[in-house]
């Protein structure tokens, strides 16, 4: 086999690799992590044996779609663990966490669920999680967070923030800030009012 063709072999492989994690991201993230490899394979115009070839489990497809979204969410945490004040890092965590997941429904599933993935990503998940409960402890210590707040009431708040419907990226966002707002009130030891963002119109019923 020659060079040129060995080559041209290898550059159909980083294709299809590529445009497999594209059509992955962009299902998990509209329709959460139940889609079937072999729905993906048909949007990515290949067989089931190809994404197989890349990706030994949907697991591992998972954990490589979502690497860019855990590693920004790690270091949104580690922002707020670094803040002088717990406080607003506990606010800036929760205020950006809320607008990522109000944007990949997938992302949002795999990060508060105990969807197994693969390995790599469950520790780095983890360690996220651990560098939060530091955060969380902090923040009581200094007082503004109520001592009975645990870390399943972020779960629980990122579950709900992820049912936002809304037209377009933008109001979804607009509508997570108003509901993060809210959350932050509920979760201080002594809330204190303060003026919301505005509020989006959203529909009553799921469509």
């Amino acid at each position: 086999m020659t060079t040129q063709v060995i080559t041209h072999l290898r550059s159909d492989a980083r294709d299809n690799r590529e445009r497999i994690l594209a059509v992955a991201r962009a299902a998990f993230a509209a329709e959460g992590l139940d889609v079937p490899i072999r729905e993906i394979a048909r949007r990515a115009e290949v067989g089931v044996a190809t994404v197989y070839r890349h990706f030994q489990t949907k697991e591992a497809l998972l954990a490589e779609a979502f690497e860019e979204q855990l590693a920004s969410c790690s270091a949104v945490v580690a922002e707020g663990v670094a803040a002088d004040d717990p406080w607003r890092g506990f606010c800036l965590v929760i205020e950006r966490l809320m607008e990522m997941h109000a944007l990949d429904r997938g992302f949002a599933r795999a990060f508060t669920s105990q969807y197994p993935g693969a390995a790599d990503f469950a520790a780095d998940r983890d360690r996220t999680l651990r560098l939060l409960l530091e955060l969380v402890r902090r923040a009581q210590e200094a007082g503004p967070l109520r001592d009975d707040f645990v870390l399943e009431d972020i779960s629980l708040a990122l579950m709900a923030n992820e049912g936002i419907r809304a037209e377009t990226p933008e109001l979804r966002v607009a509508a997570s800030r108003r509901f993060a707002a809210l959350m932050l009130q509920s979760f201080q030891a002594n809330p204190v009012r303060a003026p919301l963002p505005p509020a989006v119109r959203l529909p009553l019923s799921r469509r």
